[in-house]
């Protein structure tokens, strides 16, 4: 399960970058839809035996998706890792081609895909302008050849985890290519409990992704975590 693409939809929460079980749990039980845990190259990254142990404890909480993410893994890897860490989704965040994702649809029956973009990958006058149908053109071409495959889209500053904000204007040409495709569309990057009711307010994705926006000293923080799950929710109730 991820998520119908919106219309007055619950607004999808992933807390990402968790690498204990209690912070996992915690996140959890603040009402996190999505845990993302990360094994590629980070300060956040675990492995897939802490990986199995974090699903352990969060089999108490089966609507909670784990989700591994990977930048440009080899196969065999996703294939060693998937199962021992029990994940339930995968997203990646580097340059993996459509034919890599019906590949693990392929291999990997059941796991759900989250593909994410870079908004810095977006041409610089889009990114300085944000609007328009050359960027709407663009967010299509960028999208639109995993339509069909991937069960998610992502749009983020960077690789993830820089906690940098992009342009927010760019948002509504990725939602609209993202509804075209039929899926979803997350929006990370530099969002933390003081900024994400403002961004969901104002654009409505359909989902919402945070990771260093939710720590203090590079530690995940509990207090943290539950402050932006409850700001997301305010906004979901002020629009039911």
């Amino acid at each position: 399960m991820i998520a119908p693409v919106r219309e007055g939809s619950r607004t999808l929460v992933k807390i990402c970058g968790l690498s204990t079980a209690e912070a996992a749990l915690a996140a959890a039980e603040c009402g996190a839809d999505l845990i993302g845990l990360v094994f590629a190259e980070s300060r956040r990254r675990v492995t897939a035996e802490q990986a199995s142990a974090i699903a352990e404890r969060l089999a108490a909480h089966p609507d909670v998706v784990l989700t591994g993410v990977f930048v440009d893994p080899g196969m065999a890897d996703l294939e060693r890792i998937v199962p021992e860490a029990r994940l339930e989704a995968v997203q990646l965040h580097g340059e993996e081609p459509p034919e890599f994702l019906l590949d693990i649809k392929r291999r990997m029956p059941g796991v759900k895909i989250i593909k994410a973009f870079s908004a810095d990958g977006e041409p610089s006058h889009l990114r300085e302008t944000g609007h328009g149908s050359a960027s709407r053109g663009a967010a299509a071409e960028r999208l639109l050849p995993y339509a069909g495959i991937a069960d998610a889209f992502l749009v983020d500053s960077a690789r993830g985890g820089t906690g940098k904000r992009f342009a927010w204007e760019i948002i509504p040409d990725y939602m609209a290519a993202a509804a075209a495709a039929g899926v979803p569309l997350f929006v990370a990057g530099g969002l933390d409990p003081g900024n994400v009711a403002d961004l969901v307010g104002r654009y409505g994705p359909d989902g919402v992704d945070v990771s260093s926006g939710v720590e203090t000293d590079g530690i995940k923080d509990v207090a943290k975590i539950a402050a932006f799950i409850e700001r997301v929710r305010t906004i979901d109730q002020q629009r039911a």
